[in-house]
């Protein structure tokens, strides 16, 4: 089955190119862009953050991975002062909302 779809779409690939369909394209001559960084993605969930990313739009919990990263930068900064304890719980905080939300999407695209 596999090797049957293979060669549909290999032929169709050759009929676009052999009619022109495939010059011209955006990104057309230049290397593949690096997308390592979603190595741990499904190959759905690595095409659906790349179109809300186009869209101008992020996911939940990237913004909340956002915040924790600040988060963390700004407990560093008062590490040792009276503000070390509010940091460490706001930071807590973060990091409880982000995993809830990573669990939700988890479980939304297990259906």
């Amino acid at each position: 089955m596999a090797g049957s779809l293979e060669r549909m779409a290999e032929r169709r690939m050759l009929k676009a190119r052999a009619e022109g369909q495939l010059e011209h394209l955006e990104g057309e001559g230049k290397p593949l862009p690096d997308r390592s960084g979603e190595a741990h993605l499904s190959a759905g969930e690595a095409v659906g953050f790349r179109m809300m990313a186009a869209a101008g739009v992020l996911p939940e919990e990237i913004v909340l991975k956002k915040q924790v990263e600040e988060a963390r930068a700004q407990l560093a900064a008062v590490r040792g002062t009276e503000g070390e304890k509010a940091a460490m719980a706001r930071l807590s905080e973060l990091m409880m909302k982000q995993a809830i939300a990573e669990e939700a999407r988890r479980k939304f695209l297990k259906g």
